[in-house]
């Protein structure tokens, strides 16, 4: 993306504004599996409903999705704990699945039978539904 996407665009990444305020107000606390970068600000707020709170946010490493933030960096970005993620992770289990982005509106988006993208075709009725009626 060339600077005046950065410019004028928020949809596919980070504003050039949001740059800038990174690296001029922001500390860079950890870099997650996916190339996301978290940062908070040097200073905690004074005013307003949230003063006495630090402010936190993520450069995606890509597209804008908040799909994309682990769950241990959601619980950080959340306040739900002060320290950064590495110091909260239990050991990684056998089961657990590896990150998959989001697809929807992707080609590989889940469509169920009857949708237009596979046809329109739907199973028939079975005929086990029942109409509700006011007056039964």
């Amino acid at each position: 993306m060339g600077i005046l996407g950065k410019i004028f665009t928020w949809w596919d990444g980070a504003t050039i504004g949001t740059l800038f305020n990174s690296a001029l107000t922001g500390e860079h606390v950890g870099t997650d599996a996916q190339g996301n970068k978290y940062y908070r600000a040097k200073k905690v707020r004074k005013t307003g409903p949230f003063a006495g709170t630090e402010r936190r946010w993520v450069i995606y490493n890509g597209n804008n999705d908040a799909s994309r933030v682990p769950a241990e960096w959601h619980g950080w970005l959340h306040h739900s704990y002060d320290g950064v993620p590495e110091s909260h992770l239990p050991p990684p289990r056998i089961w657990e699945a590896d990150f998959t982005p989001n697809a929807t509106g992707t080609v590989k988006a889940y469509r169920p039978a009857g949708a237009l993208e596979r046809g329109g075709k739907r199973a028939a009725a079975t005929g086990d539904y029942e109409a509700w009626s006011p007056d039964a």
